[in-house]
């Protein structure tokens, strides 16, 4: 149990603290968090992207009044249900509207302290490092009050602003090898990574879900990197990895989605049995993490650049698909409006992958019906028509700036 002088000490320590950090590269999605009245905005994104400099950066340009507070600092260990109490009082007492929350989800009855203070007309900001952010509790006391998005690590262009680099291919491939975790952007440090993964394993995923056998979720979690941009399913990897059944495999997929380590997208169908039964294609969230954590990348430039268009396509659109028919086409996308989009990937178009590239997508174009598709490459420029369908060929550095 805190008395209200000592939550008042922590608030004072926390927010000096906090409005003395860099701001930092002005991150693409500051514009577009939601702003609205009796709704909590909800930020989440894997540990170490970047979600505590976006609430400084919201802070500096809007708020500067704002409460900040940091669930995770050791000061906290013992907050208690009953010191929300206490700690409204001083939120009261310092008459300010806006409040910004680091990871609340760590304390027990959360949701009812935050949907007390929409109820009373103030703004509240919420970080998580968990897409299960608290699923639970938002299905309940916040029904309706929340809006969610995710901040996901440095973009191309964020990398290239922050190295003071143009648009071209040296920059990409700087930006492939690196990935945008912001700390190891920065600094170059791989143990920055190292740590990471080892803290999302252990502290998001291990503690939270309560796991004991660990060494079989780094042994997924490494087989997954490994083989980024590539298909999966549970009843293959039952086997390779140790567990006992698919269901379990299934499991820690799916932790290791929700913490942001890698994610998914399914074979394009009308439907969603086909979809849950086929193969998926499994992403890596950053690539830095694959060249940190990998077995063994070095000769798979192809599926890295495939991968690097997924964290382009998933930063703008919520639903992804690989398509497989008569031919094969790496992402179709469904965007806002309805619309599909067909987009290729190849690191190099030459005589031996034309045809399979070129008509893989044009199957894909065919069977959405579109006019148009793309063929994102490292370094090639070309245009082709055929059957009234156009197929131009993009080097990525140009394909992300889009």
């Amino acid at each position: 149990m805190y008395r209200q002088e000592q939550l008042a000490e922590i608030i004072d320590l926390q927010t000096t603290d906090f409005v003395q950090k860099p701001l930092g590269v002005e991150r693409c999605i500051l514009s577009l968090i939601p702003q609205i009245d009796n709704f909590a905005t909800i930020i989440t994104g894997i540990r170490r992207c970047g979600k505590s400099t976006v609430l400084l950066q919201l802070m500096k340009k809007k708020w500067q009044e704002a409460i900040y507070f940091n669930w995770e600092d050791i000061r906290l260990a013992g907050f208690e249900t009953d010191d929300f109490s206490r700690l409204y009082n001083e939120i009261v007492k310092r008459k300010t509207e806006v409040l910004f929350f680091d990871e609340i989800q760590l304390i027990s009855n959360w949701e009812m302290f935050v949907h007390q203070l929409l109820r009373e007309g103030f703004k509240v900001f919420i970080t998580g490092s968990n897409a299960s952010l608290l699923s639970k509790e938002l299905g309940t006391n916040l029904t309706g009050r929340h809006l969610s998005m995710v901040l996901f690590p440095f973009s191309y262009a964020e990398f290239c602003t922050l190295k003071d680099l143009t648009f071209n291919l040296d920059s990409f491939e700087k930006y492939m090898k690196t990935g945008g975790i912001p700390d190891y952007a920065k600094t170059g440090e791989k143990a920055i990574l190292q740590n990471l993964i080892n803290d999302i394993l252990i502290r998001d995923i291990a503690v939270r879900y309560g796991l004991k056998d660990i060494e079989s979720l780094k042994k997924l979690t490494a087989y997954l990197l490994t083989n980024t941009a590539c298909l999966v399913s549970a009843n293959m990897l039952t086997n390779v990895i140790g567990l006992k059944s698919a269901s379990s495999v299934l499991e820690y997929f799916s932790y290791l989605k929700n913490a942001y380590v890698v994610d998914f997208i399914p074979q394009f169908s009308f439907s969603a049995k086909t979809q849950l039964r086929n193969p998926k294609k499994v992403y890596a969230i950053d690539l830095g993490l694959v060249n940190a954590v990998a077995f063994s990348f070095s000769d798979n430039n192809g599926r890295k650049l495939e991968n690097m268009v997924f964290l382009h396509l998933r930063a703008k659109f919520n639903e992804i698909f690989y398509f497989k028919d008569k031919g094969e086409c790496d992402f179709i996308v469904k965007e806002d409006s309805g619309m599909m989009t067909a987009i290729q990937v190849c690191y190099q178009i030459n005589d031996e992958n034309f045809d399979r590239e070129f008509n893989g997508l044009l199957a894909a174009m065919s069977f959405f019906d579109l006019p148009e598709g793309v063929i994102v490459t490292l370094n090639q420029t070309d245009e082709f028509n055929k059957n009234g369908k156009k197929i131009r060929l993009i080097p990525v550095y140009e394909y992300l700036q889009s």
